[in-house]
């Protein structure tokens, strides 16, 4: 095992992923290493197909590798049971997408309770802290509208809100700007750097330069490999080889794809 006092949030050492499509075996990722310290804000890059949403889902605890360890916060993905993983998703990791994934019926307030009703906390607690949330990315005057009656950056703004929270060790956001014009992207860019500036670790999936330049870091994937690391974590390797099974039953859009995860 790696020494505890440099140990990064996040290792992969020769991570595989294979799907069967048809007849053909695909190997999504095919021996990614890689380690991400806290506070670190990193950039995945990688055209269709690279395996950039693969590597995602696997960080995300939403997949499993073939093969290959994983440990987040040092303690290995393969040893934990279908139910420790959907608190992991829960808990400790915040997912930002870009199709935003609330409940179209429920109020905003209800949409960032949802992670802490999944996680038991008490109906009081649970509401003082989705007002913070929402407090923190500037929606104090919106907390009972529905997202209908909200803008796409608005909506976002919620999604983030909701993945924070839980107070998560890592904000996984997969094409956070992908359904928002230029402004109101850049406006989210804004919120996610200064989530980084206060100590988040931010994983960050996007297929355009100028969002992956607020990243401190760039990791460029191509055919399941890393081709590129503009700055890559000093820390030592983890033998092992392991797999995992992943259980559901969270936010919506974490369960769906928990439940069909897909190569890309």
């Amino acid at each position: 095992m790696i020494k505890p006092m440099n140990r990064p949030t996040l290792l992969l050492r020769d991570v595989v992923k294979t799907y069967l499509v048809g007849t053909e075996t695909v190997r999504a990722l095919d021996g990614v290493s890689l380690d991400i310290a806290r506070n670190e804000y990193v950039a995945i890059m990688g055209p269709s197909g690279s395996g950039k949403s693969t590597l995602m889902n696997v960080i995300g605890c939403l997949d499993v590798p073939t093969s290959g360890t994983y440990e987040l916060e040092g303690e290995r993905v393969a040893a934990m049971s279908q139910a420790q993983l959907a608190e992991i998703r829960n808990r400790r990791i915040g997912f930002v997408f870009q199709t935003f994934n609330l409940l179209a019926r429920a109020d905003i307030l209800h949409n960032v309770e949802l992670p802490l009703i999944y996680g038991g906390v008490a109906r009081q607690e649970r509401r003082h802290r989705a007002e913070q949330a929402l407090v923190r990315v500037g929606l104090a005057d919106r907390m009972k509208h529905k997202p209908n009656e909200l803008s796409g950056g608005q909506r976002q703004r919620v999604a983030i809100a909701r993945a924070l929270v839980f107070e998560p060790s890592i904000i996984l956001a997969d094409e956070p700007t992908g359904n928002l014009d230029t402004k109101t992207g850049d406006e989210i860019m804004a919120m996610l750097d200064d989530l980084h500036d206060g100590g988040q670790t931010i994983i960050l999936v996007t297929h355009e330069e100028y969002i992956a330049e607020h990243a401190q870091r760039t990791i460029r994937l191509r055919d399941g490999v890393i081709e590129s690391d503009t700055g890559a974590y000093a820390g030592a390797a983890s033998p092992a080889s392991e797999t995992a099974s992943v259980g559901a039953g969270e936010v919506p859009g974490v369960a769906a794809m928990a439940a069909g995860a897909t190569p890309a």
